[in-house]
């Protein structure tokens, strides 16, 4: 799928959010999503997702929403939300099959090929043995990771993720990304909000780094996340090195601090 955002601007409550953006999005790559709170990240990601009424347009191969239809675009793009607020009590097996109510006849029974589907989801993010507990004895990391079975359930070929990593604990946030990996490589798109810069440079083959509502970079991790940018962006200084051949950035300090980074 080739998505196509142009001249896209957005404001909430009287507040403009997101000013003239052009942004173009192919499957197969994992996008990251940046930018300190506020920059506009998360509204961004609704945009394109179409969940949010915009100035602009926003093209899916080429087709506009209303002429592809929401079911069908829901069989083409899945939207993991942030936080992982559920308010509905249900066993987590339940749940993953949401994700494919796009696929489904209303008032249908599951097929094999729905079955088959949320197993593969659930083994790939370790939610399997959480199958039949109800949502409310999980952590808030283990909700979050069902609801990401949830999106990878409806396989379809753009995943939009809002701050997937949050509450996971460093095991299972890589675990994530490499399952984003995974997921790319085999043809879908990804497009993750993300706040860990260092997870981000590692795992995303393209960054976007958002600044008051507009693309300050956009492209290769080692263009975007130069010491400029950052700077700029989140007012911090950086520093970095290399593991096992991976170059890797940390947050070091605020830049107001009046040292630079080591």
């Amino acid at each position: 799928m080739l998505i196509e955002a142009k001249d896209i601007a957005i404001a909430l409550g009287g507040r403009p959010i997101l000013h003239r953006i052009d942004l173009t999005l192919r499957a197969g790559q994992i996008v990251g999503l940046i930018g300190a709170n506020g920059a506009g990240k998360t509204t961004l990601l609704r945009v394109l997702a179409n969940l949010l009424p915009h100035a602009g347009t926003v093209l899916f191969n080429s087709v506009s929403a209303g002429t592809i239809g929401r079911k069908a675009l829901a069989r083409r793009i899945a939207f993991l939300s942030q936080g992982g607020a559920v308010h509905w009590q249900m066993r987590a097996e339940a749940l993953v099959a949401l994700g494919r109510l796009p696929h489904r006849r209303p008032f249908s029974d599951m097929g094999a090929a729905d079955h088959a589907a949320i197993d593969r989801a659930m083994a790939a993010t370790d939610t399997t043995r959480f199958r039949d507990r109800t949502l409310d004895s999980l952590s808030g990391g283990e909700r979050m990771r069902v609801l990401l079975a949830r999106a990878l359930a409806v396989e379809a070929e753009m995943l939009f993720a809002d701050e997937p990593l949050a509450g996971l604990d460093p095991r299972h946030q890589l675990e994530a990304m490499a399952l984003l990996r995974q997921a790319a490589l085999a043809g879908t798109g990804i497009v993750v909000v993300l706040h860990d810069l260092t997870l981000t440079g590692r795992f995303c083959d393209r960054i976007v780094l958002l600044h008051d509502g507009r693309i300050l970079a956009d492209g290769a991790p080692d263009q975007v996340l130069a010491d400029a940018h950052l700077g700029l962006a989140f007012g911090i200084a950086v520093t970095r090195g290399t593991r096992d051949g991976e170059s890797f950035v940390l947050p070091w300090q605020p830049l107001d601090q009046g040292n630079s980074a080591r």
